[in-house]
């Protein structure tokens, strides 16, 4: 896993847990930049995410997303997995 300093981070792809395909659901989301996830509700994103493709996304996208705002509001890099017991 990698543990990339915040302060650097300028992409999403830069972020743990996030390929392509996740950055462009970021994006689809308003998301353009790792510094905007602060603050965020990963449950809300992910409601956002499906409402906007018109599609149910597995549940595991939570997961990453909650990686993601937690990992950017100072927590420590961890795979997407360990979020599901949260969920």
């Amino acid at each position: 896993m990698k543990n990339p300093d915040r302060k650097t981070i300028a992409q999403l792809e830069e972020l743990p847990n996030i390929g392509e395909a996740m950055a462009g659901d970021l994006r689809l989301v308003g998301i353009n930049h790792p510094r905007n996830l602060i603050g965020k509700d990963p449950y809300k994103l992910y409601d956002k995410l499906c409402s906007i493709t018109g599609k149910k996304k597995d549940p595991c996208v939570i997961d990453v997303f909650l990686s993601v705002v937690d990992f950017m509001e100072g927590g420590d890099a961890k795979p997407w997995w360990k979020f599901t017991a949260e969920r």
